[in-house]
């Protein structure tokens, strides 16, 4: 949805930061895979190693639904990275179907030294933010995530996608 405003100031404002939220967005992905490829990994499974650093423990299921991946490719993953010693992956004892996967605490190190001058310069960019405007940016980011994960359920959720517009456009009578 384009955002339209009578206000040119605005709208050049806008753009402008949509213009840095995409290349964000593609600098963070390269960013990424730089990381994956030094560390032996693939995205997926960086993202996985990621999100169990977040949550402490997850179940198969909630790390394929947070990666996206089918439970397929979660299993083969899961099981590629238990062989390396990054996560253990027990039976829960409540429900002996589900497997509660965990990272190593003695991996963790490892696993963040990549990361360690970029989040130095990055904890160095906050600091020069009062408290207003670093509030301002974890709103920001939250109503972000927010819009991510609903598209994402709607992505889940519809064959087409949401409607693929070059089937659309195909099955649009010409004239």
């Amino acid at each position: 949805m384009t955002v339209v405003s009578h206000e040119p100031a605005r709208a050049a404002a806008i753009a402008d930061l949509m213009r840095a939220g995409r290349e964000t967005s593609r600098l963070s992905m390269v960013f990424r895979y730089a990381i994956a490829e030094r560390l032996g990994l693939t995205v997926s499974d960086l993202e996985c190693l990621d999100y169990l650093a977040d949550v402490g423990s997850a179940t198969a299921g909630q790390v394929a639904e947070r990666t996206n991946l089918t439970t397929g490719a979660v299993t083969s993953m899961l099981r590629r990275l238990q062989q390396a010693g990054y996560v253990t992956a027990e039976r829960d004892p409540a429900d002996r179907r589900r497997v509660i996967v965990a990272l190593r605490p003695e991996r963790i190190a490892e696993l963040a030294r990549p990361y360690e001058r970029f989040a130095e310069r990055a904890e160095r960019l906050v600091e020069g933010y009062s408290v207003e405007e670093v509030g301002l940016l974890v709103r920001h980011y939250d109503r972000m995530q927010a819009m991510y994960l609903a598209e994402l359920d709607r992505l889940r959720s519809d064959p087409d996608g949401g409607g693929n517009r070059a089937d659309a456009a195909r099955s649009r009578p010409a004239g």
